[in-house]
């Protein structure tokens, strides 16, 4: 018999914020703009919310939410009724799934936050420098219970089904217009391990011969070799080079794990993407919350024992 363990708060899992408020400073990839960013505690139930310090004038909150989303081109941005937004807020989201954090408060002095080097290795370092306390709360999950998918009908889709624990993913990308790119796969179990070693570390990327026009939309004007892989033709630009063999792929699967995020609870479930971006993932949980069949939302300590159910009974 396993023993039953317990955490400060009871529960065996349980709503988490940061010990310490933390800060940093960086550029947005999109704006160009310089942004200081800081990382409060919050008390139950918060969720996780940002707080653009610049605006006084107006509603500066806004949750970050999949039903905020207001713009999904290249990043995911979040705006609230007064639209005021912030934007790629995806690897910074990413980090906070897989180090377990449920509730925060995070202060922005711009319109998006600091890419930092592109991926999530550096808000991991922050939130380890921060230290994480255990809230008296159980953490809730949404547990998927059918398929559900969104398809473009171009040849991307995104897609939920369901697991019997934790949240896994799979993600398809194929480019063939760059043999640095072409076709990768990559398929993981997401947790605070796997996600801190396999997946934090890979970077955003874009190709040289769309900066101009992504410029001009007023999008990657804070782009360089230092915060995301540039590739032209069939080569990578970076004199590093990459630091993996399947980083883009990898950080797909990075960008999904903080589109996800924005449910506002982990995913019990298995995603699984298709050359998709965050448009699908934004579209998917919007048809997976419009559908109360297809999720229940329950404690993670009630999936646990589901999960263990299903185990036996099959064993049986």
């Amino acid at each position: 018999m396993i023993a039953e363990v317990k955490t400060l708060s009871g529960y065996k899992y349980c709503e988490k914020t940061f010990q310490n408020s933390i800060s940093c400073v960086g550029v947005g990839v999109h704006s160009g703009k310089k942004a200081n960013l800081t990382f409060k505690p919050a008390p139950v139930g918060t969720g996780i919310e940002f707080h653009r310090v610049d605006i006084t004038d107006k509603n500066n909150v806004i949750p970050a939410k999949y039903s905020a989303v207001a713009d999904t081109r290249m990043c995911s941005c979040i705006a609230n009724a007064d639209g005021v937004s912030v934007g790629t807020i995806e690897h910074l989201m990413g980090a906070l799934h897989g180090f377990g954090i449920t509730n925060a408060i995070i202060e922005v002095d711009g319109p998006e936050v600091p890419i930092l080097d592109g991926s999530a290795e550096d808000y991991i370092t922050l939130f380890e420098c921060a230290g994480v306390r255990e809230q008296e709360a159980p953490l809730k999950v949404v547990r998927i219970l059918k398929e559900v998918c969104f398809d473009d009908g171009k040849g991307a889709s995104a897609c939920l089904y369901p697991a019997e624990k934790g949240l896994s993913i799979d993600f398809m990308i194929d480019f063939k217009q760059s043999k640095a790119i072409g076709r990768q796969e990559y398929s993981i179990d997401v947790n605070y391990k796997t996600f801190k070693n396999d997946i934090a570390y890979a970077r955003t990327f874009g190709f040289a011969k769309e900066v101009e026009m992504l410029r001009s939309m007023r999008l990657a004007r804070g782009g360089t070799l230092e915060n995301a892989i540039v590739v032209e033709g069939d080569t990578v630009l970076n004199p590093t080079g990459l630091r993996s063999e399947n980083e883009f792929v990898v950080h797909k699967v990075l960008d999904a794990v903080g589109d996800l995020y924005q449910l506002g609870m982990p995913v019990i479930g298995h995603f699984s993407g298709v050359k998709s971006g965050h448009m699908h993932t934004n579209e998917l949980l919007r048809k997976l919350m419009a559908d109360e069949t297809a999720y229940e939302i329950i404690t993670m300590d009630e999936a646990e024992k589901l999960s263990l159910k299903t185990v036996q009974t099959k064993v049986a």
